[in-house]
């Protein structure tokens, strides 16, 4: 593989994938807990597997980065 220099070094940090997700997409049960909101973020492992849900795209990116992830976007 080509390094890039333009890309920083993850070392040991793991990459996370942010994605947008329509409330109504949601079980209802996690409707219920989001309030009015009309989508939030979901923060994906490398596995697929979703770590969390947040309410706002740059809050996702923050919390990942809290837990020593390095945070991408999905579109």
């Amino acid at each position: 593989m080509t390094d890039y220099p333009s890309f920083p070094d993850q070392g040991d940090k793991s990459i996370v994938y942010v994605r947008d997700v329509k409330a109504t997409d949601l079980p209802q049960e996690i409707r219920n807990q989001i309030g009015g909101l009309a989508k939030v973020y979901a923060v994906h492992a490398e596995s697929g597997e979703v770590l969390a849900l947040v309410g706002d795209r740059d809050q996702a990116f923050v919390m990942a980065r809290r837990n020593e992830f390095s945070p991408v976007s999905v579109h």
